[in-house]
């Protein structure tokens, strides 16, 4: 199943989600405890920035250490004291993240990159989904009130192609597929089963997460520059990478059985995609009190 979600409230152009992006009310916290997930290697010139700006939701940093040969450490401590480093199991980023969600023990697990390019504020939005009963929620660039400011015409291009190619094998309604900004509950974790060891990773959990029919929302959010230094992504490389995860998965993963009853019972009559009356616009007042569409907190359509 899958979904997309947006904040009828939130503000146009808020470069990093800011306060006002938070669904939650002031003084609320989530009814689970969240741990985050941080990957990082050689990242002591951008490391601060993200730890600064996490919300007061989560409960647990977890930053899994690639063999940094910089500052990092000294950095991320001196910053956020009460963090955990957790020694990274294995090359790739699909290592750093497994080992991270082994590590982790909040009921929702949230990954984030180190490198600026994602705003910790977000999370709130995030756990609201999760909260609301859906079983991982990614961010997407592309759908409204996303956006990017970092990404190049090439990785568009290839992260388009290959989102039609999933929404064609799975029926799914996705508006992003290669980016990384992702929420889950843990109990979950034995279900998805992952094995991915680099960026594919992220690839594998949204396709594994349509396999096993979990409830999946997809939550604006906008893509910033990366704040210094060189990226570890390498678009044809990665790409193709992504390409072999996605054929892999459709030719040769059998699903389990409470995946094909999830799906089975969430199917419409007929065996057709069913759309969800919230997925509708309504007539609504706009930011500037004038009345217009406004868009749905959430659209659910079946994924096969």
């Amino acid at each position: 199943m899958t979904a997309a979600g947006r904040w009828a409230g939130d503000p146009a152009g808020d470069p990093a989600g800011e306060e006002s992006a938070r669904p939650p009310r002031a003084g609320e916290s989530p009814r689970g405890t969240v741990s985050l997930i941080v990957p990082a290697r050689n990242e002591a010139a951008n490391i601060g920035w993200v730890l600064n700006r996490i919300p007061d939701c989560v409960d647990e940093v977890i930053l899994v250490d690639g063999e940094s040969t910089d500052a990092t450490l000294e950095m991320a401590r001196a910053t956020l004291p009460s963090l955990r480093v957790v020694p990274q199991q294995g090359p790739g980023k699909g290592s750093a993240l497994r080992t991270g969600f082994l590590a982790a023990k909040g009921d929702y697990i949230v990954m984030i990159d180190a490198d600026g390019s994602m705003s910790p504020r977000e999370i709130p939005r995030y756990i609201h989904f999760l909260e609301s009963g859906f079983d991982l929620v990614k961010g997407s660039r592309f759908t409204g009130g996303g956006g990017s400011l970092d990404i190049t015409t090439l990785r568009r291009m290839g992260n388009r192609g290959l989102l039609a190619l999933v929404n064609v094998m799975y029926q799914s309604t996705l508006t992003d597929l290669c980016y990384g900004f992702v929420a889950f509950n843990r109990n979950v974790l034995d279900r998805l089963d992952l094995q991915s060891s680099g960026f594919e990773i992220e690839t594998e959990i949204t396709v594994r997460a349509l396999l096993a029919g979990l409830r999946v929302a997809e939550v604006p959010t906008l893509e910033l520059p990366r704040r210094t230094g060189q990226s570890n992504l390498r678009t044809f490389r990665d790409g193709h990478r992504v390409l072999r995860t996605l054929l892999r998965e459709r030719n040769g993963r059998p699903l389990g059985r409470a995946g094909e009853a999830d799906r089975d019972a969430a199917a419409a009559p007929g065996g057709r995609t069913r759309t969800a009356a919230a997925a509708r616009p309504r007539p609504g007042p706009d930011r500037g009190g004038r009345t217009g569409t406004r868009r749905p907190a959430a659209r659910v359509t079946t994924g096969r």
